[in-house]
């Protein structure tokens, strides 16, 4: 149940236009401060995983895994996903509490 619940948030977050999808877009919002919350995919490379979990660490942007990049792609309506940003603090807290 709780999968479906952060999925269908994620996919109102990307209605709203909150959320920015892809990695190089995902760590520009990350350095530029704009990201409140970063979903990664458990199944990405590891040297994106590096690189996305050493940003968000060095700006102390939380980072969550979820389970793989075509559940992260399913919830927002696009093909697999590996990187999403979501750039609303409403939105972000919600996902946290969700995702835990």
């Amino acid at each position: 149940m709780k999968q479906n619940q952060w999925m269908s948030l994620l996919g109102l977050a990307n209605r709203a236009r909150k959320i920015i999808s892809g990695e190089e877009l995902a760590l520009k919002d990350i350095r530029n401060g704009k990201a409140k919350l970063v979903l990664l995919a458990a199944d990405a490379s590891a040297n994106t995983t590096k690189k996305i979990t050493d940003k968000c660490n060095s700006y102390h942007v939380p980072l969550k895994m979820v389970d793989d990049r075509h559940l992260l792609g399913q919830a927002i309506g696009k093909e697999a996903r590996v990187v999403v940003a979501v750039l609303d603090e409403g939105f972000a807290k919600k996902l946290v509490t969700l995702l835990d």
